[in-house]
């Protein structure tokens, strides 16, 4: 093919890579090994835009690189294919998740496979497919055959904590469990029956049942994550979302607080990120202390505080709504105003609650309880600030401590008790104490903060009344959601308590039932499947949240069609881990954590033999959308639009456009006429010379833009290989830049000027085998080097501009070398493999240019042979002269000495002297 048509050669070598599994790896002890993997995508019935594409194609081109080189990658890809959208869909439609779910991915591997992706196609992986989520059900069932011990800091098999019971009973037993679990001897644990013993072991599972606050959407029937509520309604159809205390199956993620939080040391990802999961976790060291009810001194108020200390401070204390004390500590007069301000807190999303720090608002219940140390009478409140689910769901108000309180207590008019911190100096407390200023404990004075909290901490244990505490923010993750389309769940209840199927059963596969919404009991979506059960027994109705599948994914990609096991020993001991992971941050305290959870339960019970699974990570930057905007003018009887550069000159409204119908921001009037159903019949148009000429502004991707572009469209008119090279150029890997289709031409000219140092205007085949000159090495050579380099540190965009440079120099050296071309091949093709596959056949090769190795950089071919040194007179340049490199400084002071220019600026005057700088300039002072 002597012309260049980039459309017919796409076409061909995706079909050649089809046809001979060029892409297709198996285990290879004779190479290295090297895992790539993109975080897989939910296939949406949109589609891809240009701005997906991005780190795919990063990941691609670093595959291509780590296999030039010498490596065994695994860079496989599969869709996170169960969620809300598609369920929501077949609401609307009646169609089954699964038809519209299967339509949408056969559209994401069409527009994948064109963009020339080296994804080994055969290791195919979807979440919804149940030879893939009977693993799922199966890590399920053995995270409620586990518990948590402490004491060899893993999770270990049920049977080791019947044993350590059978033999002490609680004693000795450090466990991750429920709180206020019973303690009992051996003997006791003895005499119960076998369901009884099973139900205590429910409470030191590693997934149990839990009564738990959450995002509940009444409208839709279900529960939502954080993610999918935004300003209290529903993402997905805006419905209102309340907080109510369900059932729900809970993960114990927090056994592996202090591991998640040490495990970030072992992996290259970044400072950001790390922090983010930090502090999401937010180990904090305290103390639980216990206040008494005014009105019951046996029932009591527990909460955490990491500055014991300022409990002289407390003014008030905070429930949160959700509070199961809240009802009977409201009086008969509060009982309207406690009422009406839960219901309000009801409308608002935990993530709301956490974020507003500005606004302050409660309820007084009317009751009080009685601070330990000091015996004073504390009001109790209820305020959204606080959480239920976020340690005690109880808050101990110090406003002279703490800003939020300070605020709460001003707002209110509550009491400041001013509270002298322990570190103070003896002296500066009595002062303090004269002046009326301060309340103040002797049992504290004197003492610096590590004293002071450890002898209230004693104090507080000697009494029972509290403990010191290692507390997280972190909470343990609710995994149930009250939907159809998901996992089921592998779990029946027999006589109220929940059992696990017998693995031979698996996978549990969703039944069919004839609509996707909650029974008319106000059961989930399963409730209405007819004799779905297990030997008589109620499934559970829950199935599992979107996070479930994604948190092993990576394994399966191993060892993909295995019935037997999730992945097998020889795949995992092998490929072991995930070497470069690439996606996006807002993953950082969802999947990135809990996938690093299941890891980590995983390695415990010896399935897999690494901490963390994913060594290097980079969350690749988004690409912008470039809108545009029509104008409309504003109280005119007939619907008209002013161009751009008029519209100053009227009262206008701005609209989007479709960027799809505009060219060169120049909007073609009759698409936009065709297309939009909210402009009348006969708009008008003031023009500006003959053009309607729109504005454009740069903004986040999205439909309800219309500065969506689809990759299809891009790959269609300029061809992959440009797109692919587009995106990498538009900047850093890490960084946000806009799109602009107008900014593809460059490239797409590139590609052309690449195919004529191979082909002339005519089609005539202009490579020669012939030794390269200096020059020509030395441009490639330079381009070897800053290449590797620069995909060794995902700089790609200035791989990018080096390829350009380097063209343009074997054009303007007129460079048709066979053995200089075949070398610039090698090191394009990771960014544009289908005409470097092309144009590597034109050479002569039978063979894939993937096979090839990655060219060795030779810094001989760097060294200058000579330099033009600058020669100044006085300090004004009067002439430049080329000299050998290695020429000493008394040669070139003698040769510019003879140089009839500057004989001439000497004009008769003996130097002074000769300035003499190696390569950078000579200097001659008269």
């Amino acid at each position: 093919m002597s012309e260049f048509n980039h459309r017919e050669i796409e076409k061909k070598w995706q079909q050649v890579w089809e046809e001979n599994q060029t892409y297709k790896v198996e285990i290879d002890h004779t190479k290295p090994k090297f895992y790539v993997l993109d975080m897989f995508p939910y296939p949406s019935g949109a589609g891809l835009h240009v701005g997906h594409p991005l780190g795919y194609i990063a990941t691609d081109i670093y595959s291509r690189y780590k296999r030039l080189k010498g490596f065994n990658v695994l860079h496989p890809m599969g869709f996170d294919s169960f969620g809300l959208p598609a369920e929501q869909y077949a609401i609307q439609t009646g169609q089954h998740p699964a038809i519209t779910t299967e339509n949408n991915i056969s559209t994401y591997i069409s527009q994948l496979k064109k963009i020339g992706f080296c994804y080994d196609w055969s290791r195919e992986v979807r979440t919804s497919d149940p030879k893939y989520y009977k693993w799922t059900q199966w890590i399920f069932m053995e995270l409620f055959n586990s518990w948590y011990n402490k004491e060899s800091d893993k999770a270990e098999a049920i049977e080791t904590l019947y044993a350590k019971f059978e033999q002490n009973g609680t004693t000795g037993v450090k466990a991750a469990c429920n709180d206020e679990t019973p303690s009992f001897t051996a003997e006791e644990w003895k005499a119960l029956s076998e369901t009884e013993k099973y139900k205590i072991s429910l409470d030191y599972r590693l997934t149990y049942l839990s009564d738990s606050v959450v995002n509940f959407c009444p409208a839709l029937g279900m529960v939502l994550s954080n993610d999918e509520v935004k300003d209290g309604v529903s993402e997905r159809g805006g419905y209102p979302v309340i907080q109510k205390k369900m059932q729900q199956w809970v993960m114990r993620i927090t056994a592996y607080a202090d591991r998640l939080i040490s495990g970030l040391d072992l992996v290259d990802w970044s400072d950001s990120l790390k922090e983010q999961q930090k502090n999401w976790i937010g180990r904090s060291v305290g103390a639980m202390v216990k206040f008494a009810l005014e009105s019951n001194a046996d029932s009591k108020i527990e909460v955490f505080t990491t500055r014991v200390d300022t409990i002289y401070g407390v003014s008030f204390m905070v429930l949160a709504p959700e509070h199961e004390l809240v009802a009977s500590l409201t009086t008969p007069e509060q009982k309207e105003s406690i009422e009406n301000y839960i219901s309000e807190t009801q409308k608002r999303s935990e993530l709301d609650r956490m974020s507003d720090v500005r606004t302050v608002s409660g309820a007084f219940t009317g009751s009080y309880c009685i601070n330990p140390f000091s015996g004073e009478k504390v009001p109790i409140w209820i305020a959204d600030y606080v959480l239920a689910g976020y340690g005690t769901g109880a808050v101990m108000g110090v406003p002279s401590g703490d800003q939020r309180d300070w605020n709460f207590a001003t707002h209110f008019g509550l009491p400041i008790v001013q509270i002298l911190d322990a570190q103070a100096d003896i002296e500066t407390q009595a002062d303090a104490t004269k002046e009326g200023k301060y309340i103040n404990s002797g049992m504290i004075n004197g003492l610096e903060y590590k004293g002071a909290t450890a002898k209230l901490i004693a104090w507080l244990e000697e009494r029972g009344i509290g403990k010191g505490k290692v507390n997280y923010r972190l909470r343990d993750a609710v995994f149930a959601r009250q939907r159809y389309w998901g996992e089921p769940v592998p779990v029946f209840f027999k006589d109220g308590l929940p059992y696990l199927i017998d693995k031979e059963d698996l996978p549990l596969v969703l039944p069919e039932i004839d609509k996707y919404l909650p029974t008319e009991d106000g059961e989930p979506p399963l409730g209405r499947a007819e004799g779905w059960n297990y030997k008589g027994n109620e499934y559970e109705l829950s199935t599992m949240p979107g996070w479930a599948g994604s948190s092993w994914y990576w394994f399966r990609y191993m060892d993909a069609h295995n019935d037997q096991e999730f992945a097998s020993k020889e795949a995992i001991d092998y490929w072991q881990n995930v070497d470069l992971y690439l996606g996006g941050t807002e993953h950082a305290t969802g999947h990135l954590l809990y996938s690093r959870f299941w890891n980590k339960f995983l390695k415990d019970r010896g399935y897999v033999p690494q901490e963390e699974y994913a060594m290097k990570l980079i969350n690749q930057g988004m690409i912008m959308g470039r809108s545009n905007f029509v104008y409309r003018l504003k109280d005119s009887e007939k619907v008209t639009f002013v161009s751009y550069g008029l519209k100053d000159q009227y009262e206008t409204t701005k609209l989007h456009v479709d960027v799809n119908i505009v060219d060169n921001d120049v909007l073609n009037v009759e698409k936009f006429k065709a297309t939009r159903n909210d402009i009348g019949d006969d708009p008008q148009f003031i023009l500006e010379d003959g053009k309607y000429v729109c504005g454009s502004e740069v903004e986040k991707m999205s439909k309800s833009k219309f500065n969506v572009v689809n990759p299809d469209t891009i790959v269609e008119r300029y061809g992959a290989d440009t797109f692919r090279l587009y995106e990498m150029f538009l900047g850093p890997l890490t960084e946000s830049k806009p799109w602009d289709t107008r900014g593809i031409e460059g490239t797409y000219r590139f590609v052309r000027k690449v195919w004529r140092l191979f082909f002339d205007q005519n089609g005539k085949n202009l490579v020669v085998d012939a030794e390269p000159t200096k020059e020509e090495l030395k441009a490639l050579h330079k381009t070897i080097k800053k290449v590797n380099e620069d995909i060794e540190s995902f700089s790609f965009n200035t791989s990018v501009s080096s390829f350009m440079i380097c063209v343009n120099e074997l054009s303007d050296l007129k460079c048709h070398k066979k053995a200089i071309l075949e070398q610039l091949l090698v090191i394009l093709s990771p960014y544009a493999p289908h005409v470097t596959e092309e144009l590597w056949q034109v050479l002569g090769h039978t063979d894939s240019i993937t096979a090839q190795q990655f060219p060795i950089f030779d810094a001989k071919h760097l060294v200058e042979d000579s330099f033009e040194y600058p020669i100044q007179v006085n300090g004004k340049v009067r002439a430049t002269l080329n000299f050998p490199a290695d020429m000493s400084k008394e040669e070139i002071e003698k040769l510019v000495l003879e140089n009839e220019l500057v004989v001439k600026w000497l004009e008769g005057a003996t130097p002074k002297k000769i300035i003499v700088v190696p390569k950078r300039i000579v200097n001659v002072v008269i």
